[in-house]
C-alpha cells in the first residue's frame, strides 16, 4: 500500500518531524507526497538488499492517519469498504479498499479494530480525498479524527524484531495482522506487526514529537539502518504489492486487481458496499484485464505505461535486486494471465518478451503463529 504523487503535490513541500534528522544521516531529500523525503542514504540497491538481510528503518510519516469513533462505527465503515470489520478482534487488523460507486479503487488502506476506536492507515498522496470523502458518507454519529500529531514508522526485514524488541520488550509476541499499546524506548506507542515490503516487520505510530527519541533508539540497534524511498519502492515490487496511482486506481476493480482476498466471504454474501454488483459479476465472468506479474527477457527493465500487445500495459517495472533481473507487474487480457503465458511488450518502439509468473517475486516472510 504505496502510493503515486500527483504534480500539484510536488511544487510546495513540507517538512516531516525527522526532516533533519533524514539530512543528518545523509539522504538525499526529494519532494514527495506533498512532503520532503528521503529518497536513498547509501544507495538503493545496498538499502534494498540490506532490508532483505537485517532491518531497515523507513519514515513513512506523510500517511494518513485516522481514528473513527461514534455510534455504528463498524456499520458505517462497511458501507464504505467492503472489508469484514465486524469480525474482527481487537488488535487484529485487515487490508481493504475505499471503493466508489462503480467498484473502482479510490484508496487502498489499513484498519485495525483497537477496541476504543477504529484504526486506519492511508496513503499520504490521497488522504486529503479520503478523508473528504469519508467525512461525507459517513453519518453525524461517527467521528472521523485525522491524527496529523502522530509519527509513523516502519521497521522492516528478518532481524526486525531482534533489533525492537529490545527497545518495546512484548512485540515478538505479536503475529503478523495483529497491533499493541507498547513502550517503545519509553514512547507510548501503537505497534503493528505489517509492512510492504514483504519481509517480516513492524509499523510504530507514535507522537510527533516523539519520533526522533525513537528513530534514534532504533539506530542504535546493530541490525538497523535508514532506508529511503527507492528501495522501499524495489522492495514492494518484488513483494508484488501494487502501488496506488499506478496497479490501482478509480478504473480498477478488486477482481481485476487480483486483490479478492480483500473481498470477505461474508461481505461478498451479504453485500452493501459500493459496486458490489458489478464486482460479483466480474468474479463469475472474469475481468477483462487482470493484474498479473511478469518475468521480462534480457536486462533491460520495462516502465510504467508500456503497452502489452493485445491489449493492456504495464503499471509498475523496475530491475529486482535481489533476483538480479528485470520483473513488471501489468494488466494483461484474461486470456494471457495464466502463469507461464507468453506477452510481448512493447516500449518506446522496442519489443520485450516476457513471461507471466506468481506473484510474490520473492516470497513473503511474514511471521504467523504456528506457521
Amino acid at each position: 500500500m504505496t502510493e503515486s504523487v500527483p504534480e500539484e503535490l510536488i511544487e510546495t513541500p513540507d517538512a516531516l518531524p525527522l526532516d533533519a534528522w533524514h539530512e543528518a544521516h545523509g539522504a538525499r531529500m526529494v519532494p514527495f507526497a506533498g512532503y520532503r523525503m528521503p529518497i536513498h542514504y547509501e544507495g538503493i540497491i545496498a538499502e534494498h538488499l540490506w532490508v532483505r538481510a537485517h532491518a531497515g528503518l523507513f519514515d513513512v510519516s506523510h500517511m494518513g492517519q485516522l481514528s473513527f469513533t461514534g455510534e455504528g462505527v463498524v456499520a458505517a465503515l462497511e458501507a464504505l469498504l467492503p472489508a469484514d470489520i465486524a469480525g474482527l478482534a481487537p488488535g487484529r487488523m485487515r487490508y481493504s479498499l475505499l471503493l466508489d460507486e462503480a467498484g473502482g479503487i479510490l484508496d487502498d488502506l489499513m484498519l485495525t479494530q483497537r477496541g476504543d476506536d477504529v484504526y486506519m492507515v492511508v496513503n499520504g498522496a490521497t488522504k486529503w480525498d479520503d478523508i473528504a470523502h469519508l467525512r461525507e458518507f459517513l453519518p453525524d454519529e461517527v467521528t472521523l479524527n485525522h491524527m496529523d500529531d502522530q509519527a509513523l514508522l516502519a521497521l522492516q526485514g528478518p532481524e526486525a524484531v531482534d533489533a525492537l524488541a529490545r527497545i518495546a520488550p512484548g512485540v515478538e509476541q505479536l503475529s503478523f495482522m495483529t497491533g499493541g499499546a507498547f513502550l517503545v524506548a519509553g514512547v507510548e506507542a501503537w505497534v503493528s506487526r505489517s509492512g510492504y515490503t514483504g519481509e517480516d516487520g513492524f509499523e510504530i505510530s507514535m507522537p510527533a514529537v516523539a519520533a526522533e527519541r525513537v528513530a534514534d533508539a532504533l539506530m542504535r540497534e546493530p541490525e538497523v539502518k535508514p532506508i529511503g524511498l527507492g528501495a522501499r519502492d524495489s522492495l514492494r515490487l518484488e513483494a508484488g504489492l501494487p502501488l496506488y496511482g499506478h496497479d490501482l486506481d478509480p478504473e480498477t476493480t478488486p477482481v481485476a486487481a487480483d486483490l479478492g482476498f480483500a473481498l470477505s466471504k461474508r461481505r461478498r454474501e451479504a453485500g452493501g458496499f459500493p459496486g458490489h454488483a458489478r464486482i460479483m459479476a466480474e468474479r463469475e465472468a472474469g475481468p477483462a484485464l487482470k493484474r498479473v506479474g511478469l518475468f521480462v527477457e534480457g536486462r533491460q527493465p520495462v516502465r510504467e505505461g508500456a503497452l502489452v500487445e493485445g491489449g493492456g500495459k504495464v503499471t509498475s517495472g523496475g530491475f529486482s535486486p535481489s533476483l538480479s533481473r528485470p520483473i513488471a507487474m501489468a494488466y494483461v487480457p484474461l486470456a494471457q494471465a495464466a502463469p507461464g503465458s507468453s506477452v510481448t511488450i512493447e516500449q518506446r518502439g522496442k519489443r520485450f518478451a516476457a513471461t507471466v509468473t506468481p506473484l510474490p517475486f520473492v516470497p513473503h516472510s511474514y511471521y504467523r503463529k504456528g506457521a
